[in-house]
């Protein structure tokens, strides 16, 4: 591909789809598809040298994370042999540290590529976890990882085309705190955000932060409530993808909206369902894995 884009590599929560100990016809189908969901993950790819390869970043490192790289080589001639060469990426952003957004780090490590060393973009509190926590901590130690903390709100220059400031967010924050990531590109902007509590905790209004980007891609865990038999959604707290809608419908048109993260008990995950049917209507979009958006 010619510009700057970003390519959609997982749309599921971090359990993926199909998910362990999950037998429903949903996961059989999900079994059974030769393309199946993977979790919640982007790249980003820019080109600021036309005389120079493009700069390849990953957004949340999932537990899908060779298939995803597979999937990169299958957009871009030559990542292939850039991450056969220990480089697949010029940086990483992470959003927390909930298993689907960090336990792909594990795969640059000596056990698996082996990887050069890797600018890492997140909080500091997301930084010191790393360097604290095995085997994590052996990344940063031998050099693969290197992190860049960054303060919620702060701008950084990534590249010459790309741009990036993170954004506090609500969320179970056990083990780190949580951040949206806010993109610029050399033509558009970007929002991406998998997770939060609920958006009436948020100190920002999702609206405005909607209608400030060009893409936005939200947390769309749940559709309703009563999706899992047995749990409260107060344990495992996301906005409904109704509410959602609800709260965007003045800025649709304006801002391309794309749900993402869904859980594996969604049904708006198959495209054929009456939820995704009621998504597409109101405007909006469900995230699929090959997905790109242009920055």
């Amino acid at each position: 591909m010619g510009a700057a884009y970003a390519l959609v590599l997982g749309s599921t929560q971090d359990g993926g789809m199909p998910q362990a100990g999950c037998f429903t016809p949903a996961c059989g189908r999900a079994r059974a598809a030769a393309h199946p969901r993977m979790v919640s993950s982007l790249a980003l790819v820019t080109r600021p040298d036309r005389d120079r390869p493009p700069q390849f970043y990953l957004v949340d490192a999932s537990p899908d994370l060779p298939r995803q790289m597979d999937l990169v080589a299958s957009q871009e001639e030559g990542y292939a042999a850039r991450a056969a060469a220990r480089h697949p990426f010029d940086g990483i952003f992470l959003t927390h540290a909930h298993m689907g957004h960090y336990l792909g780090l594990a795969h640059l490590g000596r056990e698996a590529l082996a990887t050069a060393p890797t600018p890492v973009h997140c909080t500091r509190r997301m930084a010191d976890f790393l360097a604290a926590n095995a085997p994590w901590s052996l990344l940063v130690e031998e050099g693969r990882l290197e992190a860049r903390p960054m303060a919620p709100g702060e701008w950084r220059r990534i590249d010459a085309s790309l741009t990036a400031r993170c954004l506090a967010v609500p969320h179970r924050d056990e083990f780190s705190d949580t951040v949206a990531w806010v993109f610029q590109g050399p033509e558009r902007s970007l929002l991406y955000l998998p997770d939060i509590d609920r958006w009436n905790r948020w100190e920002l209004d999702v609206a405005d932060v909607v209608a400030s980007v060009d893409a936005a891609f939200l947390d769309g865990t749940f559709y309703s409530a009563g999706e899992i038999p047995g749990r409260a959604t107060n344990d495992i707290p996301h906005p409904m993808i109704p509410d959602s809608m609800e709260r965007l419908r003045a800025v649709r048109g304006g801002t391309r909206v794309v749900f993402t993260h869904l859980n594996n008990s969604n049904p708006a995950l198959d495209p054929e369902s009456g939820e995704a049917a009621a998504i597409r209507n109101a405007g909006f979009e469900v995230a699929r894995e090959g997905m790109t958006v242009a920055l």
